[in-house]
């Protein structure tokens, strides 16, 4: 380990190099500060380590897909995430390696990664912020705390993660969706703007626009020199783009911060808590285990943030304890552990689109349509709080319509050598209350294989979740009926917390101790030197996929560390 200043191992010390803990290592690296990033997955290296991509499904192993014997055995979870197969499966974590519990008989479909770079190789690349009306949320309706941050503080921030990651996208002028800074959007098909306008016009309220990703269409001089480049269009992104076409830790923040030589990345470091030091009043650095070798070992550093993802930081959190801190590192309220949110999905239509047989795509477009809210915006309704936004695209019937279908041999292979049908589809992802039963703890009977105490998790959808829920469908339906198209199917299909893989809130911001767990800098309120800023800070949902205001409230706590080491206060 380097030797630092006041002789503690690293001036800063990062607990996971995802989507915030990549951030944060950059931002402390560019500043100067020895910096030491700890992740418990196993290595990855970008490119050279993207061994199944581009492969064909023959060249796979059972064509790319997974057994369901191996399923059965060690991904029960981890399999329901859209990503997994054969190409990804090693990037996804063995749920039986790292056992949960669902508490209350309430089932929670966790998500996790296995890899350097966490979930931020798995995602899939929406990139919406949080509005004005988000931030007020809580304080307007009664349900949570009130965000201790509004739009504006965090507006430049935006600024600042978009130019760099790479944004693409479309200016709407929506105050429910702010506009940021975009490279080129990707371009709709025919059929797409042909639902644009006829939906437009029947709903003048409601707007379809290109889904805002993080895919490079222009990349910038800094981009190129990272050896970023264009995207491609093979959405085959979660295999691994060698590219660097859409924005991951592996391809933008690790290489900038290691690109300074004060970074020192360390895989299969399994962090168990975070040592608290009662003369200092500070945590003076973090207990891991060498997956690889067994061995426990103590890092010290003058400052500490944890971004391990929601539940993982907050295992930790609850997992340090001490004389002064019997219920985890800092926690004297009502916050640490609870109001867990993810979103809402699983509802929408479909459709047949009659015409346009003459015209098909070129590529396979990275990224969808999306429906911004209008719900209680544009559209007042009495039956639900909060709101809604839809994910959406038109595509032609290809050749894995066939598959179950009726048919061999020679007619079999000229049917699917044609395209089918147009078709459309909408399905809608709702906000999700922060309440303080859904919440997570540490068993106190049942430890890992490492011995750490497993995460026991309560939680599951309410009324306002649910009633949401049903509107999705109902205005999905009408959407696609008022364009004009046949065959509209609605559905509803059963799902539960987790599976969006957006969970958030359990060490929430706020304005007090007594019922948040960090400050309006991502600070822990009751130990200076201790920051989170991954999903776990999260005070609510909105209805966007938050990665992106992470990657903001992650640089923008970044900085504020490094005024207040600066000015001798960390």
């Amino acid at each position: 380990m380097t030797n630092t200043s006041d002789n503690f191992d690293f001036d800063v010390l990062i607990v996971g190099s995802g989507m915030s803990g990549g951030w944060v290592a950059k931002e402390m690296c560019e500043r100067g500060y020895k910096t030491a990033v700890l992740d418990r997955g196993a290595p990855l290296e970008h490119g050279a380590g993207y061994e199944n991509e581009g492969k064909a499904p023959w060249e796979m192993p059972n064509r790319g897909r997974v057994s369901k014997e191996e399923i059965e055995r060690d991904y029960e979870k981890s399999s329901l995430c859209y990503a997994f197969n054969e190409y990804t499966k090693r990037h996804f974590i063995k749920d039986s390696d790292y056992p949960f519990k669902e508490k209350d008989g309430k089932r929670f479909d966790w998500i996790r990664s296995a890899r350097v770079g966490g979930k931020s190789v798995l995602w899939h690349r929406h990139s919406y912020r949080f509005s004005e009306m988000d931030f007020q949320a809580n304080k307007q309706d009664g349900h949570g705390c009130d965000w201790p941050i509004r739009y504006d503080d965090l507006k430049d921030w935006y600024d600042y993660v978009e130019r760099f990651a790479g944004i693409s996208g479309s200016k709407e002028g929506l105050p429910q969706l702010p506009d940021g800074v975009f490279q080129k959007p990707f371009d709709m098909n025919p059929v797409e703007l042909d639902a644009k306008a006829k939906v437009e016009k029947a709903y003048p309220g409601r707007k379809i626009i290109i889904g805002r990703a993080a895919h490079l269409t222009e990349p910038t001089d800094e981009q190129l020199e990272l050896g970023r480049g264009p995207c491609q269009a093979r959405n085959e992104c979660q295999a691994g783009c060698s590219w660097g076409g859409y924005f991951s830790s592996l391809s933008a923040t690790l290489p900038a911060a290691d690109r300074t030589g004060n970074m020192t990345l360390v895989p299969n470091a399994m962090v168990q808590e975070v040592v608290y030091d009662a003369k200092t009043k500070r945590a003076s650095g973090v207990r891991m285990i060498d997956i690889t070798t067994g061995e426990r070992v103590f890092i010290s550093a003058r400052v500490v943030f944890v971004c391990a993802s929601t539940l993982a930081t907050t295992q930790i959190l609850l997992n340090s304890k001490s004389a002064e801190f019997p219920r985890g590192i800092g926690n004297t309220g009502s916050a640490l552990g609870h109001y867990l949110m993810d979103h809402i999905k699983g509802a929408g239509a479909n459709a047949v689109v009659d015409g346009y047989e003459d015209v098909y795509y070129a590529g396979r477009r990275p990224t969808s349509l999306y429906v911004p809210r209008f719900r209680n915006v544009t559209e007042k309704t009495d039956a639900f709080l909060r709101g809604y936004g839809m994910q959406g695209e038109a595509q032609r019937l290809s050749w894995r319509a066939a598959i179950g279908a009726e048919g061999i041999g020679k007619d079999l292979k000229a049917r699917v050598q044609k395209p089918g049908p147009w078709t459309f589809t909408l399905q809608g992802f709702g906000e999700m209350l922060p309440e303080h039963e859904n919440s997570v703890s540490l068993s106190t009977t049942e430890t890992d294989q490492w011995g750490m105490p497993i995460l026991e998790i309560s939680c599951e959808y309410g009324a306002n979740e649910l009633r949401m829920k049903e509107d999705m469908r109902n205005t999905a339906t009408e959407m696609l009926r008022a364009a004009g198209y046949t065959k509209v199917q609605p559905y509803s299909e059963e799902s539960f917390p987790g599976i969006v893989i957006h969970e958030m809130g359990t060490a929430r911001m706020g304005h007090k101790a007594d019922d948040s767990y960090l400050n309006r800098h991502n600070q822990c309120h009751n130990v200076s030197n201790l920051f989170v800023t991954d999903g776990a800070s999260m005070t609510s949902s909105a209805c966007q996929n938050p990665s992106l205001t992470f990657m903001a409230l992650s640089a923008r706590a970044a900085a504020f560390a490094d005024e207040q080491m600066k000015a001798g206060a960390l």
